[in-house]
C-alpha cells in the first residue's frame, strides 16, 4: 500500500467495513485497528451527511405514503430497520425540511430531535433508541417545496390533462422526501405502499406495474439493497411499451409510441454489457421519460431510468445516454462511491462502460467520436476549474456534493481506465473489470480500496507497469497526466478539413457534405467554428442546413452557443423556446453562462430565466441562481 493510499483507507477505513452483501446489506462486520472516523467529533464516516452507520445502520425501509397533489406534500410513515452495533441507545437520521410528527417503536412513543439545520445538509434527526427499538417508525411530511420532488401542473405535461410528480434524490436530496441515512455507504431494501389519486400511475425504482390501478394504491419492492440517492418516485398519466422480455418504456401517452421507437435496441444493450461484465442483477431495466423539466438527461435509478424526453431524436441519435444509463447498473448501483468524494468510480466507470457498448452496437469509429466529444468537453473543464477539482478524488467538505459533478468525474474516469485498458490489453482488463464488479456487487467503496485492488490484482508488483500506469497521478494529482490516450477519428478527420475549405472561401457552404453527418460529426462541427463568424456565415449556415429550427436537441444547443456569441437574432426565438422548453441542467447552465457574459444579453437571458424558473427542478433554479445572481427580478 502506497502512502497516499494508506493515507485514505485511515481515514475512511470504516466505510470498507460497512461495504455489504446482498445477503445482508447493513452488516458492518469489523474494523481494523487502524480505522478512524472521517470527523473528531463523532463516528459520522460521511461528511455530507449526519449519521453514524458505524453505529446504527439502516437495513430495510418501508414506506406509507400519501401523494397530495393538492397541498404539494407527502405525508406518512417511514419505518426503519435497524443493525445496531456495539452498545448504542441512539440513532442518527438525516432530514431536510421534513415535518416529524411522532416516532414510535413497539407502539410506544420515542423521545427525538431535531438538530440545526445547515445549507443543502439539513437537520440531523436523533432518535433514542430504548433496548429491542430496532424497528422504528416516522410519521413525517414533505415540504411543498422539497427539492427532490417537482410537482407538476397538468399544463406542464405532454398530455396537459393531468398532473406529474417526480423525484430527484441524487445527491443528497433523498433527506428531503424521506427521513434516512443518506449517505451512499449505507445500502438498503426498501418496500412501499403509495396513494395517488385514481387514473395516475405510480412508478418507483422497485419492481413497477404496467398498469394503473383502479383505486390508486400500489406495492413497491426494492429486493436488492440501494443507497439512499437511488430512492425514485413518479406519478402521472403514463402508459407502458415493452421492449423485450427484460426492458419497457414508461411514458406519457403523446409520447409512448415515440419512445418505443427511440429505445427499441434497449435490450440488445443489456445483452452487449452482460457479455463484457457478467449479469444484470436487477431483473427488470425499464425506462421512464419524465417531462421536459427534468434537470438530468437521465437518472440510473435502478430498475427504472427517468429520462429526459430531449433524447427522443426520432432516429436514435442520441441513445448513447441509455448506454450509459444502463451500464449504471454494473458501475454506481452494483458497486458504489462509499462518499461523493469517490464520485468518479460511479461516473468514470460508466462512461467506459458506455463507450464500449456503443463499439458493440455501433463500432470503434462510433465510439471514437464520442470519445473525441468527450476529450473535447474534459479539456474546457480542466481550463475551468482549479487544480485541486481536476483531481479523481476530491475533497469536498464544506461545499454542496454537486460541486463534484463535473466531466472531471466522467470523463477524465473514463481516460482513466481507457489508458490502463491500453496499457495491459483489452481481454486482460475486462477480466479485471468482470472480477472487480464480481467481488463488490452490492458494496460501497472507496477510491483507496479500488487503487488498492488494482495494484494487487493487475498490477500485481509489476514495477515496469506501475511507473507505465502512473496512478497517483490520475487518482491524487491535476489535469490530464502525459499518459492520457489519444483518439483518433476519420470522420472528424473529414468534417475538420471541410470545415476548413468553406471557412478559407475554397468551398461554398452547398457544397460541404453534410447530410449523412452523424450528431456527433455536427456537434464536432460546430464547436470547432471560429468565435469571429460574420452574420452572412451565420446566415449560410443556418439557410442551408436549418439549424435554429433542428429538432436535434444537442445540435441546437451547440448552435444557440454561436447564436449567443455572434448576437445572430434570427436565433433568439429558439434560443428563448429552448430555454423555457426543458429544464436539463446540462444545456441550461453554459447557455446561462454564456449569456451572463454580456450585460445586454444577461437581461435577455434574465428574462428569460423570470419565464422559465417556475417550470425547472430545484437542482437546475439553485444552479442559475447563482449564475444570474437572481433575486426574483428579471
Amino acid at each position: 500500500m502506497n502512502p497516499r493510499t494508506r493515507l485514505a483507507m485511515v481515514s475512511l477505513a470504516c466505510l470498507a467495513g460497512l461495504a455489504c452483501s446482498p445477503q445482508d446489506p447493513a452488516d458492518s462486520g469489523s474494523t481494523s485497528d487502524q480505522a478512524s472516523p472521517v470527523s473528531s467529533e463523532d463516528d459520522r464516516t460521511d461528511v455530507h451527511s449526519y449519521a453514524r452507520p458505524a453505529e446504527v445502520a439502516v437495513r430495510h425501509l418501508d414506506l406509507d405514503l400519501d401523494v397530495d397533489f393538492e397541498s404539494h406534500r407527502l405525508r406518512g410513515t417511514a419505518t426503519l430497520d435497524l443493525t445496531r452495533h456495539g452498545n448504542v441507545s441512539e440513532v442518527v437520521l438525516d432530514a431536510r425540511d421534513l415535518t416529524i410528527e411522532s416516532v414510535q417503536a413497539n407502539g410506544s412513543d420515542l423521545q427525538w430531535s431535531l438538530g440545526e439545520s445547515k445549507p443543502y445538509l439539513g437537520a440531523p434527526l436523533t432518535v433514542q433508541l430504548p433496548d429491542g427499538a430496532d424497528r422504528i417508525s416516522i410519521r413525517y411530511a414533505t415540504d411543498p417545496a422539497a427539492a427532490a420532488l417537482q410537482w407538476l401542473a397538468p399544463e406542464q405535461t405532454a398530455g396537459g390533462e393531468h398532473p406529474f410528480l417526480l423525484s430527484q434524490s441524487q445527491a443528497i436530496l433523498a433527506r428531503t422526501w424521506v427521513p434516512c441515512q443518506d449517505t451512499p455507504a449505507v445500502r438498503f431494501t426498501y418496500s412501499a405502499t403509495l396513494r395517488v389519486p385514481p387514473g395516475l400511475l405510480a412508478l418507483m425504482s422497485a419492481e413497477n406495474p404496467a398498469e394503473p390501478s383502479t383505486d390508486g394504491v400500489y406495492s413497491f419492492e426494492m429486493p436488492q439493497p440501494i443507497p439512499s440517492y437511488l430512492l425514485a418516485i413518479a406519478a402521472g398519466d403514463l402508459e407502458f411499451r415493452s421492449l423485450g422480455e427484460r426492458a419497457g418504456v414508461y411514458a406519457e401517452p403523446p409520447l409512448a409510441d415515440a419512445a418505443a421507437y427511440e429505445f427499441e435496441d434497449t435490450s440488445e444493450m443489456i445483452d452487449a454489457v452482460e457479455a463484457l461484465y457478467g449479469p444484470y442483477r436487477w431483473g427488470r431495466y425499464d425506462l421512464l421519460v419524465l417531462p421536459p423539466s427534468f434537470p438530468f438527461g437521465g437518472m440510473e435509478n435502478p430498475r427504472l431510468t427517468f429520462l429526459t424526453p430531449t433524447v427522443i431524436a426520432g432516429d436514435k441519435s442520441l441513445v448513447a445516454l441509455i448506454a450509459h444509463e444502463l451500464a449504471h447498473s454494473w458501475s454506481g448501483n452494483l458497486v458504489t462511491n462509499a462518499t461523493w468524494d469517490d464520485f468518479w468510480l460511479n461516473e468514470g466507470f460508466t462512461v467506459y462502460l458506455e463507450q464500449r457498448i456503443m463499439e458493440a452496437l455501433r463500432g470503434k469509429e462510433y465510439a471514437d467520436m464520442l470519445a473525441l466529444l468527450g476529450r473535447q468537453d474534459l479539456k474546457s473543464t480542466i481550463d475551468d476549474l482549479p487544480a485541486e477539482d481536476t483531481h479523481l478524488h476530491l475533497s469536498l467538505a464544506g461545499r454542496d456534493p454537486d460541486e463534484g459533478m463535473t466531466d472531471i468525474a466522467y470523463e477524465k474516469g473514463r481516460f482513466f481506465l481507457r489508458m490502463i485498458e491500453e496499457q495491459v490489453g483489452r481481454e486482460r482488463f475486462d477480466t479485471f473489470l468482470q472480477n472487480w464488479f464480481e467481488s463488490h456487487a452490492f458494496q460501497s467503496v472507496t477510491t483507496a480500496q479500488f487503487v488498492d485492488y488494482l495494484e494487487e490484482n493487475l498490477i500485481a508488483g509489476d514495477k515496469e507497469l506501475a511507473e507505465k500506469l502512473q496512478v497517483e497521478a490520475w487518482v491524487y494529482g491535476p489535469g490530464l497526466p502525459q499518459n492520457a490516450p489519444r483518439v483518433e477519428s476519420r470522420a472528424f478527420t473529414e468534417v475538420a478539413a471541410q470545415m476548413a475549405s468553406w471557412l478559407s472561401g475554397r468551398a461554398r457552404i452547398a457544397d460541404l457534405e453534410a447530410n449523412d453527418w452523424t450528431t456527433h460529426e455536427w456537434l464536432h462541427f460546430l464547436r470547432g467554428l471560429p468565435e469571429d463568424l460574420d452574420a452572412e456565415q451565420m446566415r449560410e449556415l443556418d439557410q442551408q442546413f436549418n439549424l435554429t429550427s433542428t429538432g436535434n436537441s444537442e445540435i441546437l444547443h451547440a448552435w444557440l452557443h454561436h447564436v449567443i456569441a455572434r448576437n445572430y437574432e434570427p436565433g433568439y426565438q429558439a434560443l428563448e423556446d429552448f430555454l423555457t422548453g426543458m429544464g436539463r441542467r446540462k444545456f441550461l447552465k453554459p447557455l446561462y453562462e454564456r449569456m451572463a457574459k454580456d450585460e445586454q444579453m444577461k437581461q435577455r437571458a434574465a428574462a428569460i430565466y423570470a419565464q422559465a424558473r417556475p417550470g425547472y427542478h430545484a437542482v437546475s433554479t439553485a444552479t442559475i441562481d447563482e449564475i444570474l445572481g437572481w433575486t426574483g427580478e428579471s
